[in-house]
């Protein structure tokens, strides 16, 4: 069987995270979509919040699991017997960025291969602080995230008003 893991903040989960972990489901047996803790960033959702929104988003693809992670990327993808760690890039800066952490990652542990795979035209400017940003604003996010991502982000400024 070979798995992958696709790790990140997805705070909050966007279209574009969706797409790459959809197309992931048809390349790997096992992908596990992993809610990455930060505790150097200030999540914007709770990471509970985040893996159920993702858990839901994502129901409709058997072979994604969603996962709450810690520590080491490649450490988590040996817990998870994952052959590789799946990256979406969406410009140069992507690319770089991510090139220098499967360098930091082979360090670690050299036997995890990183795969990219580029965003989708339509998803290659969406992120997650650019969706914060829009909703920030009260601006029209339902093009940018699932349904039930923007319903939980209505829910809260209710909740904030």
């Amino acid at each position: 069987m070979r798995a992958c893991l696709f790790p990140g903040s997805f705070d909050p989960p966007t279209n574009g995270h969706l797409d790459i972990a959809q197309r992931l489901s048809g390349l790997f047996d096992e992908v596990y979509v992993c809610v990455m803790r930060n505790g150097e960033k200030r999540p914007f959702l709770p990471e509970e919040t985040r893996v159920e929104l993702l858990k839901d988003a994502l129901s409709g693809l058997p072979n994604v699991q969603v996962v709450l992670g810690e520590g080491f990327t490649v450490h988590m993808a040996r817990k998870l017997n994952a052959c590789a760690i799946a990256r979406g890039i969406r410009d140069e800066q992507d690319f770089v960025y991510e090139s220098r952490l499967v360098r930091a990652n082979a360090y670690v542990d050299e036997g995890v291969e990183t795969v990219f795979l580029p965003a989708r035209p339509e998803h290659g400017g969406l992120s997650s602080s650019v969706v914060r940003e829009i909703w920030g604003l009260s601006g029209d996010i339902s093009a940018l995230v699932p349904e039930n991502v923007q319903k939980a982000l209505e829910e809260m400024r209710k909740r904030e008003n």
